[in-house]
């Protein structure tokens, strides 16, 4: 799907077509609902300020709702000269009306969200080029500054993606989703104008494709949240994610419209796992509340019926409700078996996202290269010699493995070797587990930052007699460690040219603008023609575009009016 001229939204006049159909299935104005979210792109492309936007649709909204807690002109003027980033986090808390209030306020529902093109998102291939091995790849925003605060995010390396769904999968476990409402999506396409031919991971596995995982972006300047009447969609405040409180929300679907990404779900029926139900399973699991934040707001955990619901970004377990050791976690990027997801603070620059998309080589590295325990270097060691030859003779440490450690190690500012409690998934396991496995070789007596060992390894170059000895080679260690992982072809963020300032830097294949979305294929799943995944192992994960094709399957096509 492409964009046109006569379409304002980046997803084209088919998908901007189908969501005019659904707020005419509605109760609420649909020419309203379309006009506020052209205007709020615009505001977040600079074509129209925050104050005239308010300004300029106060009275209808006023008309259609009888509210409009968004922000008055003087809030968003008062906000301006505090220079406080986003109106939103200017607002003030929401009581919520209870469920009986919120299905009274509940109008008819209309399509689902669905599977998008992938054309819109991709930009004109200017062929492929050459980095220069040892420039790290830099993520594509501003250099991070910790002193914005916290700003959750992610980092996603497309290339390390098989299509194994096991984030989706996650997602919908951990959020109780019902079949169809798809938080985390994979999407595969073909791409004429792609430079590879597909991931190197999967072309590794023998299934060529190219994937774009696609949460929620959590927007710093989101569309979504403007043109919402009663606030439910927000920022918060304390960590920049972008959240719908379920008590306040209206099902209005004006969030929907206005989102170009295409990541939002209405949920339609009642939820399949009843509220108390997810209370109970957090209570016997000793998870704490994964319902309400730390402000007392309903914002995590799937939606009510009538609700608008996306991907959270988890802030019960940033808020440690889950425990201490899961803030900083999602669960998405908790099981993804191959690292390709890295979660963390945004704004700081020691942050797994930011260290991994300053050089996805190394982050690479660090996830493929899995050392001997030190417990098994010490067996093997005993009693053995503690030059190069030997030590690789008497371990199961291989030479090439050796040089990617020691690469490693070179092209970073230092290797994690403190004693906190860990996730695999953390970067900092496997810097700790590298730095270990380098550790334990200096104790056997092993000079692995000296000349002779750096020359054989390929990572210094040999001196002459007169000449000093100026330590490793940081290109040289930047020249190993891509020729082992490949470096990615593009680093980019989806629809920058919107201004949302998204919050998700992409590593990998980024669709070109005559992308188009295929059937998925993936190394550890396999795909049914009936719409659904199955894992190797028999366990179903349902995978379909919508949460509206389930009920209309389950209800007209085969259940109730079959």
């Amino acid at each position: 799907m492409s964009t046109d001229d006569e379409s304002f939204h980046p997803l084209g006049s088919e998908w901007e077509n189908d969501l005019e159909s659904m707020l005419d299935d509605t109760e609420y104005d649909t020419e309203l609902g379309m006009k506020m979210a052209q205007d709020a792109m615009r505001v977040t492309k600079g074509e129209l300020s925050e104050a005239e936007f308010h300004e300029k649709y106060h009275d209808d909204v006023m008309e259609e709702f009888g509210e409009d807690e968004r922000p008055t002109k003087a809030a968003y003027e008062e906000a301006q000269a505090a220079e406080e980033g986003t109106v939103s986090r200017m607002l003030s808390k929401f009581e919520g009306d209870g469920e009986e209030s919120r299905r009274d306020a509940m109008k008819k529902m209309g399509a689902g969200a669905a599977a998008v093109g992938l054309g819109a998102w991709g930009t004109v291939d200017d062929g492929p080029s050459e980095p220069e091995p040892e420039a790290n790849v830099a993520a594509a925003q501003d250099e991070p500054d910790e002193d914005e605060g916290v700003q959750w995010g992610m980092a996603i390396d497309l290339d390390r993606c098989d299509g194994c769904l096991t984030c989706v999968s996650g997602c919908s476990q951990e959020n109780q989703l019902d079949s169809g409402v798809n938080w985390m999506y994979v999407l595969q396409y073909d791409d004429p104008s792609a430079s590879g031919e597909g991931s190197e991971l999967a072309r590794n596995a023998g299934a060529a494709a190219n994937r774009l995982v696609r949460p929620c972006q959590h927007c710093t300047d989101a569309p979504c949240e403007k043109v919402c009447p009663t606030t439910a969609r927000h920022t918060r405040d304390s960590d920049g994610l972008v959240l719908t409180d379920y008590d306040v929300c209206i099902g209005c679907r004006y969030c929907q419209v206005a989102c170009p990404y295409g990541v939002n779900y209405f949920q339609w029926d009642e939820p399949t796992v009843p509220t108390d139900a997810i209370e109970e399973h957090h209570e016997d699991m000793d998870m704490g509340d994964h319902m309400t934040d730390d402000r007392g707001r309903w914002v995590d955990s799937r939606a009510p019926r009538g609700v608008m619901s996306k991907c959270t970004m988890c802030p019960t377990r940033q808020d440690g409700q889950m425990g201490e050791e899961y803030v900083g976690t999602t669960a998405c990027e908790e099981v993804c078996p191959t690292g390709a997801i890295q979660f963390g603070n945004m704004n700081d620059p020691d942050s797994d996202p930011q260290k991994y998309a300053d050089n996805p080589a190394r982050g690479r590295t660090l996830w493929r290269v899995n050392p001997p325990s030190v417990d098994d270097l010490e067996e093997d060691l005993d009693g053995v010699d503690d030059d190069l030859e030997s030590v690789l003779d008497a371990t199961d440490l291989e030479e090439d493995e050796l040089t990617l450690i020691k690469a490693v190690d070179i092209v970073s500012d230092d290797l994690y070797d403190g004693d906190d409690e860990l996730h695999s998934h953390d970067l900092a396991y496997h810097e700790r587990s590298f730095r270990e496995t380098l550790d334990t070789l200096e104790d056997h007596g092993l000079d692995h930052d000296s000349e002779e060992v750096l020359v054989e390894l390929g990572l210094a170059d040999e001196t002459d007699d007169d000449e000093e000895f100026d330590g490793p080679d940081e290109r040289d260690a930047q020249i190993e460690l891509e020729s082992f992982t490949g470096s990615p072809d593009s680093n980019f963020r989806l629809l920058e040219e919107y201004g949302t300032n998204p919050n998700v830097v992409y590593m990998g294949q980024e669709p070109g603008p005559n992308a188009e979305q295929v059937e998925p294929t993936g190394t550890a799943l396999q795909y049914e023609q009936l719409g659904s995944y199955t894992a190797i192992n028999g366990e179903e994960i349902d995978f379909v575009d919508n949460r509206k094709e389930v009920l209309d399957e389950d209800t007209v096509d085969g259940g109730l009016f079959s």
